[in-house]
């Protein structure tokens, strides 16, 4: 007599079938979270270096008598000195105000206010601020900032603001550059 038996489980290839179709779902789940991570990391670093720019925009049109001062900068490698006097509680000549804003703006750049075991953690990677216009006076006035990218792209030609130094790739790839262009009135009004 023969016994005929049903089968109850599953064969090793449709195991091995299953797993595969799951591992490839996975694979593509775990790409889409790379790169929402690498997305989200470049919008903060732009509107980061937005934010800072409209900050000194507005810094510069508040002190207008020293707009000299502020023209023809090229900061970010953390090589400006901290005044003498700080301006947040001592009143300050309009000279004095434009060398903490300079500072101040430098320490914005590089996230000297987040610090985690001695080095900076705050502000962007790679930064370098550049302003450029009139040589005082009312005018024109362009703010660029650059800053390193996460991923290779065409270097943009709207600024040379960082460019040269051998820290955005060897064909300036990872250089990303944000550029805010406004007026300046002699009595810093609109």
């Amino acid at each position: 007599m023969r016994f005929i038996t049903k089968q109850t489980g599953s064969s090793l290839v449709e195991i091995l079938v299953a797993v595969f179709v799951v591992s490839i779902g996975l694979l593509g789940v775990a790409r889409m979270e790379i790169f929402s991570t690498q997305s989200n990391y470049a919008a903060i670093q732009r509107t980061s270096a937005a934010n800072i720019a409209h900050d000194f925009m507005e810094k510069m049109r508040a002190n207008p008598a020293e707009l000299a001062a502020y023209s023809g900068l090229a900061i970010g490698d953390g090589s400006v000195a901290m005044p003498l006097l700080d301006c947040r509680i001592n009143d300050c000549a309009t000279a004095d105000i434009a060398a903490w804003d300079t500072w101040a703006w430098e320490q914005q750049l590089i996230g000297a206010a987040e610090v985690a075991a001695g080095v900076n953690t705050g502000g962007l990677a790679e930064p370098r601020g550049c302003i450029t216009g009139p040589a005082g006076g009312p005018g024109e006035y362009t703010i660029t900032i650059a800053w390193r990218g996460s991923q290779s792209q065409p270097n943009p030609a709207t600024s040379n603001c960082g460019e040269g130094e051998g820290i955005y790739g060897t064909g300036e790839e990872f250089r990303r550059v944000l550029t805010m262009t406004f007026f300046v009135s002699d009595d810093g009004v609109i």
